[in-house]
């Protein structure tokens, strides 16, 4: 009995019981409640044997009685009470068997209490841990929720009750951790980060831990990265730019990009190295366009209670842009929520959300409304004023766009990238072939058969872009919008405007 304490626990005991009783066996509360019950030829009886045990562990609490014996037709039902802590009430070991009963149970059970109240109790304290594990996880998924949709203030709240506080500025790592538990590398970047970094267990890609590490002068925490992929095996790291703790969904979107290239580099480990975004660069301009395109969504007021108002939506929109369909692991919400509020969204802004175009267009207007900094031109009454009408080409006309997207282009060589008027020839060309996937929505399928090549070999060719680019194609969150629109600039400022 105590082997199978040991190896198997409860369960394997109640079902070594039940076999010698020829019976069923199980733990219940007090109240009749079933905490585990075994039969050793499971059956319509079994189900039978389990009621009339709850029947009888209800009769033995009201007695008050440490064990008891209670006959019912063919069956007697034997009970003992468990031992357990003093504030605890202990369940009732309870055997149903068919008359007459195997000689010598009564001492057996007796016996079996004892290695059966240890398990109970070591399994009781495995649960609470794991309940008080789930619970922590699940707000540090909470605290980088909020971080991720700029609400701080709730953030700092939270995170204060967890600890660590949030560092300001912050570097945030991606670590991927292929083939190990995610619960012995979030221990191992624990101890590298001395307790002082975030540790999320991120909610959409079950291998990813996102660390929130202090940045600042004195980068303490610099090689914590290339740390982790020391110590780590088979880990992936990529690492942010530090950034301040506003912008830490900035810095989230840049790790995951070096990660994309990290997978690619004999030491696992890359830093983000791209241009600034294009939120940073569109200037007064930019954050007008942004406020007039959003304001439909914004401004929209549920017509019940339970219906998601603007802020959800808005949450909801800027998660599938970033996961796809894996928002709505980010989000806790069903598929049918996410397809009834994106098609809300779609109807407010007068938006096609299945196209590439509109979906690069909303992902920039929540970037620049989540980047404060940015000026908004003030009227002769203090409120903010502009040239009407702005349109996401008369941003994308912006000389300091047109810069941006010549950087962003420029790893892919040739003309287009150099801000040239000529376009790329060939189906191999990597402009060509980016091009040719955007204008088939970011589908490998439909773009495999416009280049006349197979679904594979475009993925190749997708993976070897990353790494020329730098960033993230084929994962979410994907660069495919910051590309949509430095092509869409440059053909712009070739075409004249």
């Amino acid at each position: 009995m105590h082997g199978l304490a040991r190896s198997g626990g409860s369960q394997e005991l109640l079902r070594w019981v039940s076999g010698r009783a020829d019976g069923w066996a199980g733990l219940l509360d007090g109240d009749g409640t079933v905490l585990h019950g075994v039969a050793r030829v499971p059956d319509a009886a079994s189900a039978g044997s389990a009621v009339l045990a709850a029947d009888c562990a209800r009769e033995l609490s009201a007695l008050g009685a440490r064990s008891s014996s209670f006959d019912k037709g063919p069956h007697t039902a034997l009970l003992f009470a468990l031992d357990g802590p003093p504030d605890v009430t202990p369940p009732v070991l309870a055997v149903v068997g068919r008359r007459p009963l195997p000689d010598g149970l009564s001492t057996l059970l007796a016996d079996a209490a004892l290695p059966l109240a240890m398990c109970w109790a070591a399994e009781t304290v495995e649960r609470k841990r794991r309940r008080v594990d789930l619970a922590e996880s699940r707000g540090r998924e909470a605290v980088l929720h909020l971080l991720m949709t700029g609400q701080l203030s709730i953030a700092h709240q939270v995170a204060g009750a967890l600890k660590p506080s949030l560092p300001n500025p912050v570097r945030v790592c991606v670590v991927e951790c292929a083939g190990r538990d995610r619960d012995e590398v979030a221990r191992v970047c624990a101890e590298l980060s001395g307790g002082r970094s975030w540790i999320v267990r991120c909610p959409v890609y079950a291998h990813h831990l996102i660390l929130i590490a202090p940045a600042g002068p004195e980068p303490a925490d610099a090689r914590l990265g290339p740390h982790v992929a020391s110590v780590v095996d088979d880990c992936v790291v990529g690492i942010s730019e530090d950034v301040a703790l506003p912008d830490t969904a900035t810095a989230y979107r840049q790790a995951f990009h070096a990660l994309a290239v990290a997978r690619g580099l004999p030491e696992r480990v890359a830093r983000f190295g791209a241009a600034p975004g294009l939120a940073l660069v569109t200037g007064a301009e930019g954050a007008l366009w942004a406020d007039a395109l959003l304001a439909p969504l914004l401004a929209h007021l549920p017509r019940r209670s339970q219906d998601p108002g603007s802020q959800e939506l808005a949450a909801t929109l800027a998660s599938w842009l970033a996961f796809s369909s894996h928002a709505t692991e980010h989000l806790k919400i069903h598929r049918n929520t996410l397809s009834a509020r994106l098609r809300l969204i779609g109807e407010l802004l007068g938006l096609d959300l299945h196209k590439v175009a509109d979906q690069a267009a909303l992902d920039l207007a929540l970037c620049i409304r989540a980047t404060p900094a940015l000026p908004r031109p003030a009227g002769p009454g203090g409120g903010p004023s502009g040239p009407p009408g702005h349109s996401l080409d008369d941003i994308l006309l912006l000389p300091a766009v047109h810069s941006w997207a010549v950087q962003q282009l420029r790893p892919l060589g040739g003309a287009e990238a150099a801000g040239g008027t000529e376009k790329a020839g060939g189906t191999a060309d990597p402009c060509t072939t980016l091009r040719t996937w955007l204008e088939c929505e970011a589908q490998l399928g439909p773009a495999a058969d416009a280049l006349a090549i197979s679904v594979p070999g475009m993925r190749k060719r997708l993976t070897r872009l990353e790494t020329a680019l730098q960033r993230s194609l084929l994962r979410t969150p994907s660069a495919r919008y910051d590309l949509w629109l430095a092509f869409r600039a440059l053909d712009l400022a070739a075409d004249g405007g």
